[in-house]
């Protein structure tokens, strides 16, 4: 079909002959004249294909099939009238009835022509339309009985069909004048029918619509609703016209543009041509060169090769050229296969190691062996650590030195807050702005595929619905998948398995299991006293000094402030907050240089106080002058730490309160203690009335801060215990485990963090589980100066070593103290003397309910200083007889 109205099959010059000038257009008398003939019962019936014949149109028509050709030439030939019935489907080449539409137009044939290639040529023009009843006859053509199918008008000064005829009028020259294939007369001829009806018509037969269409328009009987159903077709073609216009405007403006564009660049080249080189060209044959200096790959090779194809195929005005030259220089900048040469000599790489970091033994042991390895074997995949500790102890500069020892490349990732997976893996092309991902950026950065690589704060990685961040990571620390890394944005495999990993982090409990599984732990605790002052004397001090410009001369500190400034000036189990301290006191020393204004050279405490302000205190042990207050040991990421359990007891009903700002787990441990203590409470010499008769309230101080973990409960079980027998804790002491409702005391993590959180504090003896032995083993010695470990496997054991004999309130030292209940107590029948007491033998009765027996297993052991009172009256140390 043609857009728009279909004119081109007309030709009035065929229907001019001598006898006729011009084919007059159909008025409103001439259609009532041609409507009030009478249409013949009987009618040889011409079926067409591919058209419609209206009532007052002028057609020309083919017939190629012998029945239509010898019907045109009969009816010519007599009376020129003649049925038109569109066909259902053009393929059937001898219709029958079926095969019909039953609504058709009589005709009269006005011309007819024998065309040179056989076929017949008629100009017909439709009069009236009819409906088919019955076939009479099909030889040699077609006959049939018809009857008028009259039509309906509307009423004269119908104001609404006025209206839709001049719009249909108005849509009809819109559509011409949209449509360049129709001439400018189809217009002129719109303008001039004067017949409602045969503009529906004139229009209808010649708009653009398929035979299904324009026969259900002949089909209408009613002239509104058929001028109405004319009009929906019309703003159908419109906008199908408007929006084919808009089309064409858009593709000539872009054809436009480009043909610009083009005559640009070719001034352009001619331009840069004359002046010494095209710079596209001159860029891609950079490109080239510099590829056949890489130590490629074959498919990278080939992957280079066919991007820079496409970018040679390219406008350098496109928007994708920038896009695809970022890409093919990511790949030349990346080190493929290019590594740096180690250096073996062990006893260099370990006095580097010590110079830089003073201690960590584990993890300069673990660097040297894999050294050697490397040494003997030449090649080996890189080991992926993980460096656990609390902040300040050297983790991150510790990979600085590493790469110093093993003369490589060092970078840094840092991961914490990672939230996108994209920030690991990269961005897709097809994505504005993407790029690699920071692997792959630091490795170019680096310019070698085998750098020491820190990822810096791995138990900090974030979770959001970007992506798992921490999943990536598991295809970059697999040393079984990282020799074929996947980047989104490079779309090529890169080995990884050279690069060696240092991951540092604070806990292991934030980090994804999978991926812990995957690293190498090595625990980083922090510094005792000692070592902190030879790091400071060390490192920190000449590093501060040089930072500020002073000379070793102008600034002495002695180890003595150093320990001053340790021990009240920071809280820490690294040397962070120390190097601040230096750093406040050097900044001193340099103002007053600069003003020119005395200053101590070699401070003192009162400068030290002057210059930093007053000490906080720190944590120490508080005393064992109440019962129920017991120090227990604790363990936090930034490292161990004392804590101190309160217990409190009124009278009441049994309520056990708990503060403090504890966690479910401390909670637990809290009830778990209790919970012992009331099943065996004769063991201690309670009652379960007295235990039921009163409310305990355990506190932990500084309620800001939460605290969680199982380590406190055997110190909750201690203090328990202490606040209802009113036994106090022995002096010094303090410990760490958990438990069980059987009495079993469990191992806990943590142990050299504790410790040297007890030494801060001043504490003597400490109380593990048997398990935790092997920990201590580990333990330098020099950590474990001036401590006593005592190994416990049940709860009791706890309470043998912890509680004293001496109960709250007694004053004197030797002063006698009762250790039973009064009523279960039987009189004592003799006295020992208190020095001869550890040569005799006790000879006490005791009523069989007592809960506490003088025996030689008994956890209360009776000494020379310690003597027995039994129903308050002292028994007293009975002279030996001598025999």
């Amino acid at each position: 079909m043609t857009t728009g109205f279909d004119f081109e099959g007309l030709n009035f010059t065929q229907v001019i002959d001598d006898e006729t000038e011009f084919i007059p257009l159909l008025t409103s008398e001439d259609e009532d004249v041609m409507n009030a003939e009478p249409v013949p019962d009987i009618l040889s019936l011409l079926p067409l294909r591919n058209t419609v014949l209206f009532p007052g149109v002028v057609i020309p028509i083919t017939v190629s099939r012998d029945k239509s050709i010898r019907l045109i030439k009969e009816a010519f030939k007599g009376g020129r009238i003649i049925g038109v019935v569109a066909q259902k489907n053009d393929k059937v080449e001898d219709p029958t009835f079926e095969d019909l539409h039953h609504i058709g137009t009589v005709a009269q044939i006005l011309r007819m022509f024998q065309m040179p290639d056989g076929n017949t040529t008629a100009i017909i023009r439709g009069k009236k339309r009819f409906e088919v009843k019955e076939l009479l006859e099909t030889d040699p053509y077609l006959k049939g009985s018809v009857v008028p199918f009259d039509e309906i008008k509307p009423v004269k000064g119908d104001k609404e069909f006025e209206a839709l005829v001049s719009t249909a009028k108005d849509s009809a020259l819109n559509v011409i004048k949209l449509s360049p294939h129709i001439p400018s007369e189809a217009g002129f001829a719109i303008k001039n029918i004067e017949s409602a009806s045969f503009l529906v018509n004139f229009i209808s037969s010649n708009m653009n619509a398929t035979v299904a269409d324009k026969q259900k328009m002949l089909e209408v009987a009613d002239l509104k609703q058929r001028m109405m159903l004319l009009l929906e077709h019309l703003s159908k073609e419109m906008q199908m016209l408007e929006l084919k216009s808009q089309i064409q405007s858009k593709v000539k403006v872009d054809i436009d543009k480009q043909q610009r564009e083009y005559f640009l660049h070719q001034q352009m080249k001619t331009i840069q041509e004359e002046l010494g080189g095209n710079g596209h060209d001159q860029e891609l044959e950079a490109m080239r060169t510099k590829a056949k200096e890489k130590k490629w790959s074959k498919e990278v090779l080939e992957t280079f090769n066919k991007e820079l194809a496409k970018l040679d195929r390219m406008n350098p005005n496109a928007a994708e050229y920038s896009v695809q030259t970022n890409y093919l220089e990511t790949l030349l900048e990346l080190p493929w296969n290019e590594y740096t040469q180690d250096n073996f000599d062990l006893k260099r790489a370990s006095g580097i190691l010590d110079e830089d970091h003073f201690g960590l033994e584990k993890v300069k042991e673990r660097i040297l062996e894999h050294l050697a390895v490397l040494k003997l074997k030449g090649n080996m995949k890189a080991p992926i650590l993980c460096l656990v500790g609390p902040p300040g102890v050297g983790k991150t500069s510790l990979g600085k030195s590493i790469a110093k020892a093993l003369d490589r490349k060092y970078v840094r990732m840092s991961l914490g807050g990672l939230k996108d997976e994209s920030e690991v893996r990269g961005h897709r092309k097809t994505y504005i702005g993407a790029m690699p991902g920071r692997v792959l950026q630091n490795i170019k950065k680096a310019g070698a595929s085998n750098p020491v690589f820190i990822l810096d704060e791995i138990d900090k990685v974030g979770n959001e619905f970007h992506g798992d961040p921490s999943s990536a990571l598991l295809e970059v620390l697999d040393p079984e998948q990282n020799s074929a890394f996947y980047d989104n944005y490079i779309e090529l495999d890169y080995d990884l398995s050279k690069v060696m990993f240092i991951a540092t982090a604070n806990t292991l409990s934030t980090i994804q299991p999978a991926l812990r599984d995957r690293m190498e732990i090595i625990e980083v605790s922090g510094y005792t006293v000692e070592e902190k002052i030879e790091i400071a004397t060390r490192h920190l001090v000449p590093k501060q000094l040089e930072e500020h410009g002073l000379k070793a001369k102008q600034l002495a500190v002695s180890e003595a402030l150093l320990e001053t400034m340790i021990e009240s000036y920071t809280r820490e189990s690294g040397v962070r907050g120390l190097e601040k301290q230096i750093a406040k006191l050097v900044r001193h020393a340099a103002k007053n240089i600069a003003l020119n204004e005395k200053y101590p050279t070699k401070p003192d405490l009162a400068d030290l106080t002057k210059i930093l302000g007053a000490a906080h205190e720190k944590d120490k042990y508080q005393g064992n002058d109440m019962a129920g207050v017991v120090t227990g040991l604790a363990w936090t990421p930034t490292g161990g730490d004392i804590l101190f359990i309160e217990t409190s007891i009124s009278k009441g009903n049994g309520k056990l309160t708990i503060t403090g700002n504890l966690g479910d787990v401390m909670k637990e441990s809290a009830t778990l203690a209790m919970e012992y203590l009331k099943a065996h409470a004769s063991r201690w010499g309670l009652s379960e009335e007295a235990l039921n008769k009163h409310n305990v309230h355990l506190h932990v101080p500084e309620g800001a801060t939460p605290k969680d973990g199982p380590s406190a409960g055997i110190a909750m079980f201690t203090a328990l215990t202490s606040a209802f027998t009113k036994r106090k804790v022995k002096h010094k002491l303090a410990m760490t485990g958990e438990i069980t409702l059987r009495g079993k005391v469990l191992p806990v993590g943590g142990i050299k963090e504790k410790i040297l959180a007890a030494k801060r504090a001043g504490i003597s003896e400490i109380i593990l589980c048997k398990d935790n032995q092997r920990d201590i083993t580990e333990i330098k010695a020099s950590y474990l100066k001036g401590l006593q470990f005592h190994y416990v496997d049940r709860m009791d054991e706890v309470l043998e070593i912890a509680l004293l004999r001496e109960k709250e309130g007694a004053k004197a030292k030797n002063k006698p103290k009762p250790v039973s209940n009064p009523k279960n107590q039987a009189q004592a029948k003799s006295k020992l003397k208190a020095k001869s007491l550890p040569q005799a033998k006790a000879q006490v009765k005791t009523n069989s309910k007592s809960p506490i027996k003088a025996t030689s297993k008994s956890p209360i052991k009776a000494t020379s200083k310690s003597p027995i009172k039994v129903n308050s009256k002292k028994i007293a140390p009975k002279k030996k007889s001598k025999k």
